[in-house]
Order: structure tokens, then C-alpha cells, then sequence
């Protein structure tokens, strides 16, 4: 089958079956948008819960799961630097007005790649390569940056700025402190969080690809950096499938295989706690019926991380039409976001780390002149007080230094001479540490595309969508096997025993038994009960397995247990 039609088959029956379609379509739709049907939306969800199974529920002992707003205010996305860095390059047809992203369409209509290029080199290039409008072939403007983040207000003053997220992660490190001590303040510590988030894509394209608006899932994963150590790798068996930087750079593209382990002390990967999220990525993929040679893990080039990145690497999945895309994120982010936060916010977000054995030792102590925080904030002497004192001599020592009268915490302009830095000598029980942090981080609405992608098939003509038995909207489809009212009243008896045992059960007694195995082979009914003129006589059904089509009959009484143990295993129908 051709890759380019097969996405297109895919594309259409998702439309035709209820999976997914673009959003607002009635009024020509949005790019970038797109709603989820009844089938799309329970695919979705059993992702999701097949995610959380793997990244928390599998480590409940490490890590926990929050919800935090979707609604960021304007101070939080500016401490992470997401007002400063979070753009893309955008160029504008001067004839027709169109805008384009300027990566994106120089290597399309030039060869060239661009990312991590300057402002002014892509200007170069566009002019060099004669790019132009690919639409009306008009001249271009000048690139210039474009911020992907969706502006909003809150309440009803237009000052107060505030952003949709674009990633759940800040969320996730503005309460650690609060979760740190609910979870007995013990690192290591996994935070995990699952919701929408909206990104103003310049362009978007590649249909369910890319997206303004879609579902992440992800964890933010805290540890000590004085301690990263990671007995959890020693079960991670099998290999990565790595292709590092330096292989990019060589224009080697074929990963090599290392475990884990050898990962991390050949220095591929730059801490053992990334290693082991990047093994548990791996096997989730697997668990999602994506066979372990279409997929790897990508390291971004020193241009392509992020900001907050001291290392990245992207899990890709290749599919029909658009080859390998990135399905998840994998960035060592280090202490960079707490530490934002812990300066732009006036707040403390280090941890104790206490010693075996107390020391006597030189320490650095911050001494504040607590009348004169009095004197002059008054009521809000407190908070500045404590402000004062969360943010650590060293910080504070930098802020000294300057020729400033003032300096600023938060949002308190200090006079200097009400904090001083003494080095005194003391019994010393620990230390203040500011954790790191591993974030592995994915995209609901990728891995459903690449699910029904991957589970694409067509047999004699026939389409059959071969999901994974855990993952299929609906589970189990009754079916009397001819036009009977008798008949029709047992399929209805058992239709209505299935559907209490928690399961998603179609009832279908329309046209001949071959057209009902078919529709529901198309949108991936693991498993049939057929009721037949042979059920009246010994209590008997058939159940049939949509992969091989094999059939086997069970009692009446074993129906339930039967396909519980079907749906919830890799054993052949022929084998309950």
C-alpha cells in the first residue's frame, strides 16, 4: 500500500467512522484545530490512561499526578522565559498578505535548513535563494520573530496579561514546594500532570501533527544533583535506539543500540534519571502496538533546545505520508525553572538536605536589619522578611555587588543596607540544594494519529483496524446471527451482561452477519459474540477474534470471563 494513500484512507475513514475531523468545518475550519468523535475521544482517553499507567501508576511510590490552570499569568511565563523565547521566525507576502513560517518555507522552496540561524542570515538567504511566495509568488518582508503564545486578559482589566499555557511544566514547578511537602519532602520526586495546552502555531500543517490546541502529558521529574543515581536502571532491559548529536553532525542517520546503562556511562545521555524516563518511553510506544524498529530517540542538535535544555532528546515514530515525527519530548532542564521562579518570584524552592552527621563549618549567613524592613514596608515587613531570607546568601551576595541603592526580591525594592552576607562558623546539620530536573513529555492527540496509522490494514479489500485489544473504543460486538426475535433477545441479554461489566459493547443486527464483521473489523471491535440457532439448543456462542478470524464457541455462563481474559491479554482466541 502506498504510504501517501494510506494516510489519506486513514484520514478518510477517521472522518467517516467518528475519530477525528477539523474543527468549525461548516465554516470552512480552523488549521490547527480538531475535534475528537465518540470513537476518536475514547481512543484518546484509553491513551491517556494507558499513560498514566505507565508513568505513574507503575511509580506511585516516586511520583504523583496534580491539575493546575490552563490560564497562566503574564509574571509566571516571563520568569521561565517563555515571553522571550517561546517564537518562531515569520515572514509575509508584501503582494497577498499570506504569512508563512521563514524555516519552513526556505527549506522547502530553497534545500536549506535554517533553524538556529539568526535573524539576518535567514533574511540572506531568502534574498540569495530568490524564496518567494509560494502562493502568488509575490516578495517577501523581512522575517521577524513571532511569539507562539495565545494572549488573553484576566478579569477585566486589559494590564492583566496572561497567557493559555504552553506547556503544563510551570504549573508543575509554582507548586512543587507545596507538593514536596505534602509527599514527606523526599527526592526524589515526580510531579505529573495531564491537560490542555495552546501554542499559536504560525502555519500548521501535517493535519493531526501539529496543532494550536491538543492534550500533554508529562512529568516533571525532581532529584538531587548531588546524588542522581538511579537504581531503576538496572531492570531496564533491552536497548535505546539512540542517534546522538555528534552522530547528526558526522550525517550519520542510523541510531546505534545501547542500554541504559551503557548510555549513561558512555555519556550519551547526561544523567541516569533521563535514561531510565527515555527506557519507560520506549516501552510505553511498544504497549501502543508500535513495533521497536519504527521508533528512536533524536538528540537536538545545540540550535534546537530549548531554552531551559542542557540536553534533549525527541522520541520519533515513523508513519505513512509524514515519515518520522516527534511523538514525545525528553529535556535534562536542571535547576533552570525553579531557579526562575525562586528569583522572579521572591520565593524559596530549594529543599533540605540533611547530613548523615552534623558539621562544624564556615557558613555564608544572611543577616537582615529587621526594624529597618519595619520602618519602612510596614504591614508587609513579614513577607519581605521572608522573602529575604528564602533566597539563599549566594543570590544574594550577586544582588549585593551591584552600585544600586536598592535591590529587588520579587516584588520588593530592598534598601541594601537592611540585608548583609556574614560568614560565620556554625554546627551545620545539611544543606539548602535546588533539585534538577528530567521532564518526559508527550502529545495525546500525536499518539492517537499514530495508533490508527500503525493499525491500518486492508485485507481481501477489507479494512481492518488491527488495535491493540486495550486501546479499541469499542471492545466487544453481539450480534444475533440471523433476523429472529429469539435470537435477538439472547445477542440483547448478553449485549446488556457486557455493557455492566464495564465494557464499550455495540449491538448491531443490520444486513448479513459478513457486513457487521466488517464494519466493526473497520474501527477495530477486538472480539464478536455471535448468537446462532446452535445457542438455543446447548447454551453455546462464537465468539470471533477480528485479527485471525478464528472462532471458537463457549457456554453462555463463561461468555463474560472469556472475553475479559481476550481483551485483557496477548492469547490466541483459540487458546481460552
Amino acid at each position: 500500500m502506498d504510504v501517501a494513500d494510506k494516510y489519506d484512507k486513514v484520514v478518510e475513514l477517521a472522518k467517516r467512522r467518528g475519530f477525528f475531523w477539523p474543527s468549525y468545518e461548516v465554516y470552512g475550519g480552523v488549521a490547527g484545530l480538531y475535534d475528537l468523535g465518540p470513537l476518536g475521544a475514547v481512543l484518546k482517553n484509553r491513551i491517556v490512561d494507558k499513560w498514566r499507567e505507565w508513568f505513574v501508576g507503575k511509580h506511585q511510590d516516586i511520583v504523583v499526578e496534580i491539575e493546575t490552570p490552563v490560564i497562566t499569568p503574564y509574571k509566571v511565563l516571563e520568569a521561565s522565559g517563555h515571553v522571550r523565547h517561546f517564537t518562531d521566525p515569520i515572514v509575509e507576502c508584501m503582494k497577498c498578505g499570506r504569512k508563512f513560517r521563514a524555516d519552513q518555507l526556505v527549506e522547502e522552496h530553497a534545500g536549506i535548513k535554517v533553524e538556529g540561524m539568526s535573524i539576518d542570515e535567514i533574511n540572506k538567504v531568502i534574498g540569495e535563494k530568490g524564496v518567494r511566495c509560494p502562493t502568488c509568488g509575490g516578495g517577501l518582508s523581512d522575517v521577524r520573530l513571532f511569539n507562539l503564545l495565545f494572549t488573553t486578559t484576566i478579569g477585566p482589566y486589559s494590564q492583566d496579561v496572561g497567557y493559555l499555557r504552553p506547556e503544563s511544566a510551570q504549573g508543575i514547578f509554582t507548586a512543587f514546594k507545596r507538593v514536596y511537602e505534602a509527599f514527606r519532602e523526599r527526592l526524589p520526586l515526580g510531579i505529573a500532570q495531564i491537560g490542555k495546552v495552546a501554542r499559536n502555531e504560525i502555519s500548521p500543517r501535517q493535519g493531526m501533527v501539529r496543532l494550536r490546541e491538543f492534550t500533554i502529558m508529562e512529568v516533571e521529574f525532581f532529584f538531587d544533583p548531588e546524588n542522581p543515581s538511579c537504581d531503576l536502571l538496572d531492570r531496564c532491559d533491552g536497548k535505546l535506539r539512540l542517534l546522538t548529536s555528534d552522530l547528526r553532525v558526522k550525517g550519520v542517520d542510523k541510531p546505534v543500540e545501547l542500554s541504559a546503562k551503557e548510555a549513561v556511562e558512555s555519556e550519551v545521555i547526561k544523567t541516569p534519571w533521563m535514561a531510565y524516563w527515555m527506557w519507560v518511553a520506549k516501552n510505553f510506544i511498544k504497549s501502543l502496538g508500535i513495533p521497536e524498529d519504527h521508533t528512536y530517540f533524536e538528540e537536538k542538535l545545540p540550535h534546537e533546545k530549548a531554552h531551559y535544555s542542557a540536553q534533549t532528546f525527541d522520541q520519533l515514530v515513523r508513519i505513512s505520508r509524514w515519515g518520522w515525527i516527534e511523538v514525545s519530548g525528553h529535556a535534562y532542564r536542571t535547576d533552570y525553572d525553579l531557579s526562575m521562579h525562586m528569583k522572579h518570584s521572591g520565593q524559596d524552592f530549594r529543599v533540605f538536605k540533611k547530613y548523615d552527621q552534623p558539621t562544624i563549618a564556615r557558613v555564608e549567613k544572611v543577616l537582615i536589619n529587621k526594624a529597618l524592613i519595619g520602618k519602612v514596608f510596614k504591614e508587609r515587613s513579614t513577607d519581605v522578611i521572608n522573602a529575604v531570607s528564602s533566597v539563599g546568601a549566594d543570590v544574594l551576595k550577586t544582588l549585593l555587588k551591584t552600585d544600586d541603592e536598592y535591590i529587588r526580591i520579587g516584588e520588593y525594592l530592598i534598601p541594601k543596607n537592611a540585608v548583609t552576607v556574614q560568614e560565620v562558623i556554625e554546627k551545620v546539620s545539611g544543606k539548602h540544594i535546588v533539585p534538577h530536573v528530567v521532564e518526559p513529555s508527550f502529545g495525546a492527540e500525536r499518539l492517537l494519529l499514530i495508533v490508527l496509522d500503525n493499525s491500518y490494514s486492508e485485507e481481501d479489500g477489507r479494512v481492518v483496524m488491527k488495535l491493540p485489544r486495550d486501546l479499541a473504543p469499542i471492545q466487544v460486538a453481539v450480534y444475533p446471527l440471523v433476523s429472529d426475535d429469539v435470537l435477538e433477545q439472547k445477542a440483547k441479554q448478553i449485549y446488556e451482561e457486557l455493557k455492566s461489566c464495564g465494557l464499550y459493547v455495540v449491538y448491531d443486527d443490520s444486513g448479513s452477519i459478513g457486513r457487521r464483521y466488517a464494519r466493526a473489523d473497520e474501527v477495530g471491535v477486538p472480539i464478536a459474540v455471535t448468537v446462532d440457532h446452535q445457542t438455543l439448543d446447548d447454551s453455546t456462542v462464537t465468539l470471533r477474534d477480528r485479527d485471525s478470524k478464528a472462532q471458537i464457541r463457549v457456554r453462555e455462563e463463561e461468555i463474560v470471563q472469556k472475553v475479559l481474559m481476550f481483551l485483557r491479554s496477548s492469547v490466541a482466541i483459540t487458546q481460552l
